[in-house]
């Protein structure tokens, strides 16, 4: 009995400090969840050869910066609301040197799908009139700064060119490398004309795969755009002659395509773009203070119905435009 009694009491003693350690394993806290935050904020800037939109530049075919602050509100990890400010050099016939953005809207995903809408605006200041009469071409009268400011080639154009869109958006993602969407903008009054706008687009994009630029980080993709702009008719101060209460923009056509490369925030994007445009019709939608010419009726003339000066303008022309930007994120760069 004395012999059991000791073994029993030597078991004891081994196996208390090992069901002590099990308490305190069983014991020990979970660590507590990582904090869902929704904040986050977006940004960057970019430096480019030829500020392009839609197929039409809008710094005269010469460098322009760019950049933008975006703060964002995340409900889930599938919807987000958004605002943003933005800000570019650009060359326009009105003299206006900035085109300050103010936009905002919703993003939403479902499985592989990606949708986003809202409304922009695009902000001119600075501008002076330029039209060189007292009045328009339907008789309505101008302000003293449209009847002492004239463009030397004939073209006219309004102090305030601002005006916004409303959006929408969807893309499709096939795959990590492959995805293709579509975009629809719409606005009552495109560059303050008058005249009623509508663009179209469709638009692709292939990422190359990581492995072919092994460990370096740098990335690579393709992408694309064939895109269409209906465009209404202006008010009385665009008139001509023929048309004197307004003229009927050109419906046009745009595309581009390009290739891009990124390291960590960068990108380094190389594009063609061009339209479909004549250069008298384009003269007649930008009043381009560089267009020159005054041909004759004839082949290769510029004179078109709503551009009877013959002015023709290359604003609307081919065009390859390198752009280096930088884009981040607070959540996800600056962490």
């Amino acid at each position: 009995m004395k012999k059991l009694a000791l073994l029993a009491t030597a078991l004891a003693m081994v196996s208390a400090p090992a069901l002590a350690a099990d308490m305190r394993v069983k014991a020990a806290k979970a660590p507590p969840p990582v904090a869902f935050d929704p904040w986050d904020i977006a940004f960057g800037a970019g430096i480019t050869n030829n500020y392009v939109f839609r197929g039409i530049t809008q710094s005269n075919n010469k460098p322009s910066v760019s950049a933008y602050f975006e703060p964002r509100f995340n409900l889930n990890k599938d919807f987000q609301l958004y605002v943003g400010l933005g800000a570019a050099s650009i060359s326009f016939p009105n003299r206006a040197a900035a085109e300050v953005d103010v936009y905002g809207g919703a993003r939403a995903t479902f499985g592989a799908f990606a949708f986003d809408v809202g409304a922009w605006g695009y902000l001119y200041p600075g501008g002076t009139c330029h039209y060189g009469a007292a009045a328009d071409a339907a008789g309505r009268p101008l302000s003293n700064e449209c009847l002492v400011n004239v463009l030397l080639n004939g073209n006219v154009i309004k102090k305030d060119l601002s005006f916004f869109e409303v959006y929408g958006k969807v893309n499709y993602t096939f795959n990590d490398s492959f995805s293709m969407g579509g975009n629809v903008y719409y606005t009552p009054s495109f560059l303050n004309s008058g005249a009623e706008g509508t663009y179209a687009s469709i638009v692709g994009k292939a990422i190359a795969p990581g492995t072919w630029f092994g460990s370096s980080g740098i990335g690579m993709y393709v992408s694309g755009e064939f895109g269409r702009q209906w465009l209404g008719t202006s008010d009385s101060f665009y008139g001509v002659a023929a048309f004197p209460n307004g003229i009927n923009y050109a419906d046009y056509n745009t595309w581009n395509i390009g290739i891009g490369f990124t390291y960590k925030v960068f990108t380094l994007d190389l594009r063609y773009s061009d339209t479909d445009l004549s250069k008298g019709n384009c003269n007649a939608f930008t009043s381009d203070f560089a267009a020159r010419g005054n041909i004759s009726a004839g082949s290769g003339t510029s004179i078109t119905p709503i551009n009877p000066t013959g002015v023709g303008s290359n604003w609307c022309g081919a065009a390859g435009i390198v752009r280096l930007s930088a884009d981040l994120t607070a959540m996800t760069n600056l962490k």
